[in-house]
């Protein structure tokens, strides 16, 4: 069972536009921020959790991993008691069908708080149907910048980082390598500009000058490259995706080596013999979220026997769980009422709220305890710190750095940790 694919599969290309995404999202009609209103108790006594799996062709396979996580999550969460005594329910899924129908289908069939979907494209069509219904929707695995503010009235909420979390991380990466110079070749489109621009904004609080910051189109990365090697930097970022092994072999053709390379978590791939020899001897990259712990990948297995890989499972998991535990806060099953305190049951605080966080929980049974005394819950998952804020994101993203070695294949070798002051 593969922990982590190449990230360029890991993170769906964001076909629609942060225009786009805006103008969708703001179809929903839905006004107010679900996450931090008031509201009374509405549900029926049981909690039904439903799933988007937007995957298909060469990506389907993402369904099947997000399906067991979910399956597991509910399947812990009832062997320790439940919502409220009764058992919480994983509705029937479509796999790989229409974003749009699958949201309509989960809303006539009352889901209480649906997962997904994977694609950040497929974000609007999900949200203008669910926030009508006024039904929770948490990805585990959207990442595009524009939808931190999209408006869903305080009903869409993600347990991954968004793709400009990178930024600062690629930064420091390139301090602590003794860099003082930086240049950033990205590939053109909204996730290459981006990522590139928190690089660079992140840059001069880590001592480094950016010389410089070219984009290219995928399969025409040659100029950029050799404008890149010509300014002679310490360190090159580069963020690509489909376009990341042409501007690396262009990076390699132009004398820059391996050792100074970092890789955004799209340019992320075992790229073996397909690059030349000791072209990324001695680079680095980062891909978001911690490597899965072998104890939770056996967990997963006990589910499903065949399970090959497990990307966005653990993102999927805490989803489940953190409704479970938002619910139960609320002693409510209703959208809203899980809405509302999704924030506080990840250790999230709301902008006009102070004071630390609890001690952090691990799983459903464990934060159990402070939901039958009235205490605070800090629900730290498989994927980490969470920490909702008032737009439905995490305020502290985990990434894993890799290594590559003479034959051009990483290896994890350590962790590093990006957050938002003052959460």
């Amino acid at each position: 069972m593969q922990p982590f694919r190449p990230a360029a599969r890991r993170r769906p290309v964001f076909a629609a536009s942060v225009a786009a995404v805006l103008a969708l999202s703001a179809c929903s009609g839905v006004t107010g921020n679900a996450r931090v209103d008031t509201v009374e108790a509405s549900g029926d006594g049981v909690l039904r959790v439903g799933l988007i799996l937007d995957n298909s062709g060469d990506s389907s396979f993402l369904n099947t991993s997000q399906l067991a996580a979910a399956q597991l999550a509910v399947r812990e969460i009832n062997a320790a008691g439940g919502h409220k005594g009764r058992p919480v329910e994983l509705l029937p899924v479509q796999a790989g069908g229409d974003t749009a129908a699958q949201a309509h289908a989960l809303a006539s069939d009352k889901a209480d708080v649906v997962i997904g979907p994977t694609d950040s494209s497929h974000a609007t069509e999900a949200i203008d149907v669910l926030s009508r219904a006024r039904t929770p929707l948490i990805s585990p695995a959207n990442t595009a910048a524009g939808l931190s503010s999209a408006e869903s009235g305080g009903y869409y909420f993600r347990t991954t980082a968004a793709d400009i979390a990178q930024g600062p991380v690629l930064a420091k990466l390139a301090k602590d390598g003794g860099a003082k110079t930086i240049a950033i070749l990205h590939q053109e489109g909204a996730y290459g500009k981006e990522v590139a621009a928190a690089v660079a904004d992140a840059a001069p609080g880590a001592g480094l000058e950016v010389l410089d910051n070219a984009g290219f189109a995928a399969g025409e990365a040659g100029d950029a490259a050799r404008k890149a090697g010509a300014a002679k930097p310490d360190a090159v970022v580069v963020v690509a995706r489909e376009g990341a092994q042409g501007a690396l072999a262009e990076l390699n053709n132009a004398g820059v080596p391996g050792a100074s390379l970092l890789l955004s978590d799209g340019a992320f791939a075992r790229y073996g013999s397909k690059l030349g020899t000791k072209a990324l001897d001695g680079a680095r990259a980062v891909v978001s979220g911690q490597l899965p712990s072998a104890g939770f990948q056996a967990r997963l297995l006990a589910v499903d026997d065949g399970l090959k890989d497990v990307s966005y499972a653990a993102e999927t998991f805490d989803a489940v769980t953190l409704a479970a535990l938002a619910a139960g806060r609320a002693q409510d099953d209703a959208g809203p009422s899980i809405a509302a305190n999704l924030v506080a049951v990840s250790g999230g605080t709301a902008a006009d709220s102070q004071g630390a966080a609890a001690a952090p929980c691990a799983t459903y049974k464990d934060c159990l305890p402070a939901l039958a005394s009235g205490g605070s819950i800090n629900y730290d998952g498989e994927s980490g710190p969470i920490a909702f804020d008032t737009n439905g994101d995490i305020t502290s993203a985990t990434f894993t750095v890799f290594t590559y070695g003479s034959d051009n294949i990483p290896t994890a070798t350590g962790r590093e940790t990006a957050g938002r002051s003052g959460n």
